[in-house]
Order: structure tokens, then sequence, then C-alpha cells
């Protein structure tokens, strides 16, 4: 019997196996897409949105979207450098080239400054990640869409139950991106939705993610493009229709947790975690802590610190134009400086408070270790 925490794990009750278990016996035949169609007909109203169309990944769902929106060789796409290569990964697939930007300090997310700087002729569109669940300035990105002729698109993988002024995350730019995958708040397994409010749009990833045959053509196997195959599983999705009927409750849960850290973490200067302005809510998928330069705490003394309490923690994302696959941009600051001083939090859903004390102890013991070490001076030589 381990006493490890672990970082993420699912909540499943018997809403979600009694429906996984329908449509495992009943989901056939005539009634094989009954709980696809309700996954996203439920999903698009719980978002606001038009449309959904549920996929295998949130990759796919954005390698869908980005295709439907014509990127192609020669286009340039503008995403944070704090970012998961899957966040890229369709951008590159698709020939089109990866425009690497920094991150606002406080958020983390995309800096819209540094965004209006980069454009040029050949932008086609504006990937915005709300990291963690954390929210972009979504009004700054739409007016610089608006005002350039580019296309907003919202990476909401980790951002499901965040809100930006009234409009939930993922339904305000053109199209919108969620991952279902076994980490998320809400799961299916692996999964991912595309969501948008564009009709014609939807009909293209309607077509392409049915490998290129438009609905309602009359001939039958007959594709009109190369397309995808980016499908979600009717057991998937049964899983997906429990979840959501007990979204509200996910989140909540996801929200005490963080506020819960945030009490415990309150005595300790020079850290910060994911923050929640004024007409803003955040789903708080993964509460992160980041610790000032000034204090002197590393992401590898966090890391040793947490193995050696047996708990399982993640580190922070590291900038994308870190990779070898890609030239280094050591000038975006906060994307490169901010991951080597942050951790995330254990925040599964029936985490106790115990663990919860056990979590915030480790890093209260890392900062008082610290201070002690840093106030034993060696005795200079006369």
């Amino acid at each position: 019997m381990t006493n490890r925490i672990f970082y993420t794990r699912p909540s499943i009750t018997e809403l979600e196996t009694g429906y996984a278990a329908d449509a495992a016996a009943n989901g056939w035949g005539a009634r094989c897409y009954d709980y696809i169609n309700r996954f996203e007909r439920d999903f698009a109203a719980y978002l606001g949105s038009g449309f959904a169309t549920a996929t295998s990944s949130c990759t796919g769902a954005m390698h869908m979207g980005l295709a439907a929106l014509g990127i192609s060789p020669g286009d340039e796409v503008i995403l944070a450098d704090t970012n998961w290569v899957a966040t890229v990964a369709p951008v590159v697939h698709l020939g089109a080239k990866p425009v690497f930007v920094d991150v606002l300090p406080d958020t983390w997310c995309i800096d819209p400054a540094a965004v209006q700087r980069s454009i040029t002729p050949r932008t086609k569109a504006i990937i915005a990640t709300h990291i963690y669940g954390n929210l972009c300035d979504m009004d700054a990105l739409m007016e610089i869409g608006k005002q350039r002729g580019v296309a907003v698109v919202e990476d909401a993988a980790e951002a499901i139950g965040s809100i930006w002024r009234g409009r939930r995350a993922g339904s305000i730019g053109a199209f919108g991106t969620f991952s279902f995958h076994g980490t998320k708040t809400l799961t299916t397994g692996e999964g991912g939705m595309l969501v948008t409010s564009d009709a014609d749009l939807y009909e293209k990833v309607l077509t392409l993610s049915n490998h290129g045959r438009a609905r309602g053509s009359k001939k039958q196997f007959w594709p009109d493009a190369i397309g995808f195959k980016y499908k979600m599983s009717n057991v998937q999705a049964a899983i997906g229709c429990a979840q959501l009927e007990r979204i509200d409750e996910l989140v909540a849960r996801k929200r005490e947790i963080l506020a819960a850290y945030m009490l415990r973490l309150s005595p300790l200067n020079g850290i910060s975690m994911n923050p929640e302005y004024t007409g803003t809510i955040n789903g708080a998928w993964m509460p992160t802590a980041v610790f000032h330069p000034a204090t002197g705490i590393t992401r590898e003394m966090l890391q040793q610190a947490f193995e050696t309490a047996d708990i399982d923690a993640r580190v922070f994302f590291h900038p994308l134009s870190s990779l070898s696959m890609f030239e280094d941009k050591p000038g975006n600051i906060n994307a490169w400086s901010i991951p080597e001083r942050a951790i995330n939090l254990p925040s599964y859903h029936d985490m106790s408070e115990a663990d919860i004390d056990r979590v915030a102890e480790t890093l209260l013991s890392v900062v008082r270790s610290h201070r002690n070490n840093s106030a034993v001076r060696p005795r200079q030589s006369a």
C-alpha cells in the first residue's frame, strides 16, 4: 500500500461506469453514435457554442481546426512559448511556421503586446492557450485579431470551467479545443472536442473529421478531400456524458483545492499561484506555485523535496523554443525563467485535507531549509 500522493487521477462514479456499460452492451449498429451525439450537443450547450465535434484528442481537434482555417505551408501561427508540444505539433504538421512569443509574468499566458509586435503579412492565426486553467486576455487578443484580420483560436485543453467576462473559455475565438485526457477535470480517458459558432467552419471540420467525406453526400464512400480520422468512440463519449453531468461539482472541487493551497501558503512571501482577476473565474485545473527569483528556490529543489516526501508533482512546461526541433528564443524572458522556479501541485478530486496539508508543508519546508542554509555564511579568513 503506497502512501504516495499522485498529482492527478479522475473522479469516476457509478454514473460513469453505468453509462460506459450501456454503451459497451448496446451502443452498436443504429445506436453507435448515441452517446457521441449527446456528448457533442450537451457540451456545446455548456460552452454556449453553436457546434461541437468530439475527437480522439485535443491535438486532433487543433489539427482539424487549423486545417479548416486553411493554414498551410508559408503561413505563420503565433503562440505562447509556454505550451505543451501538442499545441505546436499541428502547426508543424500543416507546414506552417510557429512563431513563439513571451507570456505575461502573472497569468503565464500569451502576452498580447508580444503578439502585436510579431504579426506579419504571413500571420494567419493566433493560438491563445489558457495554461493550467489561467485565462488569456481575450479582449486584447480578439481586438488584435479584428484589427489585423487574423483568426484567434483557443487552446482550452486545460481550461474547462474557466470563464472570461461571462463567456466560457473555448467559446470566444474562431474555434476552441478541449482535452479529456485522464489527467483533466473532465475525462473520457483519451479524447477531445472542437467547439465553434461558425457554421461554415463546423462543416469543414465535419468533412475533415470523416476522411474528407461531406455530410449529405449522395455517393457512398466518396471523399471530396484528404481528411483525418480523429473520432471519439461511443464508450468514451458515454463516460464524457456522465462527467459533464457532474461538471459543476468537478470544477468546484478543483477550485476548492487551489483555494486551500493558497490559504496554507499565504505566510510565504515571493510565491504566486494561479490568478483570478475581476470578471474572470479560474477553472483551476492545475494549481501551480511559482517562486520569485529573489527567493532562490529552484525547480530542482522542489523536485527533490517532493520526491523525498513521496509526492508526485510535475514540472512547469519547458519553453517550446528550448526544444531541440526549434530555434532557441531566450529573449522570451518569462517563458524561459518561470519553469526554473515553479512546480505543479497535486489536485485530484478525492484529495483529503491531510494530503493538501502534506503538500503545502513540503513547500514550506523547502523555503525554511533554504533560508536556514542561506543564513549560514562561511567565516571569512583574516
